[in-house]
């Protein structure tokens, strides 16, 4: 039995449909733009006098693609207290990291920004990172 030309075309148009829309990405990799920044660092004795400052290496920093619950990836700063997110695809992120507190040093509070990229090849540096880190 043979479908009328009708029929045939009206499924390869809703194939059509479903496929080019099921192919849009969102945040996350797989792109060409890039986040990057720096986290600078004012270090603490333990009897809270700052000691020194500078920019911090080693220093672990997120980035969370869109509305996503969890940690999208992670890197650690260079030396010169610098990281990178490359092959990022246009959308929305959060990028944090970590500071000591002052006052209650057990806990540590995230340090936050967020931003869009809104142009494929978009090349973004954020504002830098103030934390603080506690010295003996």
């Amino acid at each position: 039995m043979k479908l009328p030309k009708i029929t045939l075309f009206l499924s390869l148009f809703l194939i059509s449909i479903f496929t080019i829309t099921s192919c849009t990405k969102g945040p996350g990799k797989g792109g060409r733009a890039t986040i990057w920044g720096r986290v600078y660092a004012r270090n603490y004795s333990n009897s809270y006098l700052q000691t020194d400052s500078g920019y911090l290496g080693g220093q672990k920093v997120y980035i969370k693609y869109g509305d996503q619950v969890g940690v999208g990836d992670d890197v650690d700063t260079d030396n010169s207290g610098t990281y990178s997110f490359p092959y990022l695809r246009t959308g929305k992120y959060t990028v944090y990291t970590y500071s000591k507190q002052l006052r209650n040093n057990k806990l540590d509070s995230a340090v936050v920004q967020t931003l869009e990229i809104k142009s494929a090849k978009e090349n973004l540096e954020l504002p830098q990172f103030n934390v603080i880190t506690l010295k003996n």
